[in-house]
């Protein structure tokens, strides 16, 4: 699952930079494009990060940085369809995408999250069985 994570958030932000390419050349776009290029981007350069987290809480810290730029790539997806910037047909898959990717990242991060706590309570049960 984690090297078709890794391949997903590359491919997604290789397609919305493609997508971006394509842009007129106007205000409006030439600041949706900065925006899609460098959420898209941080998808991929945090999803990887978070796969060589040292802890579960840097984990799940990472990870949440990751579901953020993902919505915020689906965001700017949805922005281009609202404005009629390109056509809806064009973006829909690469939105589609971003969703689903937003789903696997807020399901992973409860999973790591609820781990985290249930070892913090044992933790604490520990120290405090041991006063």
């Amino acid at each position: 699952m984690k090297q078709q994570l890794l391949h997903r958030t590359k491919k997604i932000a290789h397609d919305c930079v493609k997508l971006s390419l394509q842009l007129p050349n106007n205000y409006l776009s030439n600041h949706t494009k900065g925006q899609l290029i460098r959420c898209s981007t941080s998808v991929a350069a945090n999803y990887r990060a978070s796969c060589i987290a040292q802890t579960k809480k840097s984990f799940v810290s990472k990870l949440s940085i990751v579901i953020e730029e993902i919505d915020e790539a689906a965001f700017w997806l949805e922005f281009l369809i609202d404005e009629n910037i390109l056509p809806r047909e064009l973006c829909l898959p690469f939105h589609k995408e971003a969703s689903e990717l937003t789903a696997i990242f807020v399901s992973s991060r409860k999973t790591a999250s609820k781990a985290l706590n249930a070892v913090s309570a044992e933790n604490k049960n520990k120290s405090i069985n041991n006063e």
